[in-house]
């Protein structure tokens, strides 16, 4: 590689054109100039490979405590609204270590365990036939905004106990809850955008605990009410923040899941084919194509004090950005690793992270995915790409098709 290419190299560079619809030649160029290396314009230690990037996922001398608190740069006549917001977003346990993380985490995964979520196959089955019943004699379907989208939104909705026809405002709030996590360097405007959108989808959710309060029911969000009131278990400001958080994490990736997933096997007929006629293969699929094409890209954590990670030295306060994208394409850990193959075995991708905050929701996305992919490979004669290249999203963090058309007979 010429040397002024590697001056200019950055993880940065993901954002651009040329890399929107396919990073992984820049992972592997990052990987191969420097697998732990200072990115200068992003100002964060960069990890591309798979070993590096489990090592600091349970390393308890990096904090997860990284999103921003301080309030001060807010315009005075805004601090008021938007301090809230940003105050409720830093408990979520995504940003926090134990105790507290071991608590919060505590207070919701019962709605997460395996039993409760394998008895919701038969109404994720129902959710998905709807959908397909809806466009089956379309011929052809955008699939992000008919499919993608709604089944995991209407799930979660269900979970959390919101009605499932508000989803088009999540749609907006999930956006503005994204763009503050997506890792890309926002103008002043849209940071205060974002943050508006946030504070609506707290007073969304505020309104309806007050609702509970009175009207019990009996599903996640009261659970978490219960533990708020005992109020030594749950704030307001974690049952707010973590509301957001359940509501927008867990259907935002879900949908990219989908949506990357169904691009991947329509841009390899062989492996689409090979599911079609084993769909008893479909488990290890679905954990093939989260590694192929992941809907997280990337994860963050900060120096609490001076590490050495190989032979770098990294410093207290300084960011380490693990690129999750690059360590599940790493060829010392899966062979050939740009090809999708189905039957992969021993898949040790990080597409859910790892470590203590190993996403909560990783086994109802892998259902959810299945159910989706096997249905639609069942239903949906002789699936193609309509004309034209389907649209990326531009994000660091997420990596996820605005749309994708297509046909089938």
């Amino acid at each position: 590689m010429p040397e002024d290419e590697t001056n200019t190299l950055s993880l940065m560079d993901v954002l651009q054109p040329e890399y929107t619809a396919n990073p992984y030649p820049l992972y592997h160029r990052l990987r191969e100039h420097d697998p732990i290396y200072w990115d200068e314009r992003a100002e964060e230690w960069v990890l591309t490979r798979h070993s590096d990037v489990i090592t600091i996922l349970r390393d308890p001398r990096l904090t997860a405590e990284r999103f921003m608190l301080d309030t001060s740069w807010l315009p005075r006549d805004m601090e008021e609204t938007l301090g809230p917001p940003i105050h409720a977003l830093t408990r979520q346990m995504l940003f926090r270590d134990p105790p507290d993380h071991t608590r919060l985490r505590g207070l919701v995964s019962k709605a997460f365990a395996p039993r409760v979520l394998e008895a919701m196959r038969p109404r994720i089955q129902s959710i998905v036939d709807e959908l397909l019943d809806a466009v089956q004699d379309d011929g052809g379907m955008e699939v992000i905004q008919a499919f993608a989208f709604p089944l995991p939104a209407i799930v979660i909705a269900q979970m959390l106990g919101v009605p499932p026809e508000d989803r088009g405002q999540f749609v907006k709030w999930t956006g503005d809850f994204g763009m503050l996590l997506s890792g890309v360097n926002l103008e002043l405007q849209d940071v205060v955008r974002a943050l508006y959108g946030v504070s609506e989808f707290m007073d969304y959710f505020r309104n309806i605990i007050k609702q509970r309060r009175t009207a019990p029911k009996d599903d996640l969000m009261q659970a978490m009410i219960a533990a708020e009131e005992q109020g030594d278990r749950l704030t307001e400001e974690e049952l707010l923040g973590n509301c957001v958080l359940l509501l927008a994490a867990g259907h935002g990736t879900t949908t990219h899941l989908i949506g990357n997933g169904l691009l991947a096997l329509l841009r390899n007929p062989d492996q689409m084919q090979l599911l079609k006629d084993n769909p008893g293969l479909i488990a290890p699929a679905v954990q093939e194509l989260l590694r192929y094409d992941s809907p997280v890209q990337m994860t963050s954590r900060r120096a609490k004090e001076d590490i050495t990670i190989g032979d770098k030295r990294i410093q207290a306060g300084q960011a380490v950005l693990m690129c999750l994208g690059a360590a599940n394409r790493d060829p010392a850990v899966f062979p050939d690793p740009d090809r999708l193959d189905l039957r992969r075995q021993d898949n040790r991708h990080v597409a859910f992270g790892y470590g203590i905050h190993y996403c909560l929701g990783a086994p109802l996305a892998r259902i959810e995915g299945e159910i989706a992919f096997n249905t639609l490979l069942r239903r949906l004669p002789n699936p193609r790409l309509a004309t034209g290249e389907p649209e990326w999203a531009p994000n660091l963090v997420f990596r996820g098709l605005r749309s994708l058309p297509i046909e089938f007979d």
